[in-house]
């Protein structure tokens, strides 16, 4: 395996059947990589291992108590890529109840702390790198996402911790966030977010869209996974923004 090459590295990437997970797989078979990808849409997978021949796949609930242990088991990765979740509401607070204020709670940080957790006690290997993907909402909050802003940022702050965990033990592994700036309309998750904004701003979908600045793609945020994953970046920080003028440190 060359320096700055995913070639021959194993990539799990869990919410990998649509998205941003569907494309890092893609541009992780790209390189010649061997990725897992973990999802709970069964046909999604199934669509995606016809598309890329040679890509394994695990139909999987990533939230639930025994998947990291599952995962492991089936590949021992050298770069664990954190992505999906719930969808969350997209209403004012007083309209939600806990259960869908919490959503992304119960998912995308439960999912995280889990497999965080996991990577910290098994360990991995020297060497190893953890990419969580966040959202520019933990930064700039979402007032009508219920508690998904508060979730995006948590995943900052739980990359952070983690880092410090593998300093302290000196365990060599890299936990990382990605932070993508904007709303991607091309996802469910975009979309979603979308709808529901324009119709709380009494605009269409194109007017909101149409006044979205700096937004990255998919395949932007792809692009930075795999650029630092593969270390091609040269950035050493734990919380990396993703635009469309490329990856930068968040101050």
């Amino acid at each position: 395996m060359s320096e700055n090459s995913l070639r021959g590295r194993n990539i799990v990437v869990l919410g990998a059947s649509r998205g941003i997970g569907r494309e890092i797989v893609r541009r992780a078979h790209a390189e010649q990589a061997f990725p897992l990808a973990v999802a709970r849409g069964r046909e999604g997978l199934e669509r995606l291992a016809q598309e890329l021949t040679g890509v394994r796949t695990l139909a999987l609930d990533a939230s639930q108590p025994d998947a990291p242990r599952q995962v492991f088991e089936a590949i021992l990765p050298d770069v664990l890529v954190i992505c999906g979740g719930a969808i969350p509401p997209t209403a004012p607070l007083q309209e939600l109840s806990w259960t869908q204020f919490s959503a992304p709670w119960e998912t995308d940080v439960r999912m995280s702390f889990q497999f965080c957790a996991h990577v910290l006690r098994t360990p991995l290997a020297p060497g190893s790198m953890v990419i969580l993907i966040s959202s520019g909402a933990g930064l700039g909050g979402s007032p009508i996402s219920g508690g998904y802003a508060g979730s995006k940022r948590m995943q900052m702050l739980m990359a952070t911790y983690c880092q410090k965990e593998s300093t302290r033990l000196g365990l060599g592994i890299r936990f990382v966030t990605l932070v993508p700036m904007r709303i991607m309309p091309e996802t469910e998750l975009g979309e979603t977010a979308v709808k529901g904004y324009a119709s709380y701003l009494g605009i269409t979908p194109a007017d909101f869209i149409q006044g979205m600045r700096d937004r990255q793609s998919t395949h932007d945020v792809a692009d930075a996974v795999i650029g630092v994953a593969a270390g091609q970046l040269g950035l050493k920080d734990t919380v990396l923004a993703v635009s469309a003028g490329g990856v930068s440190p968040v101050s």
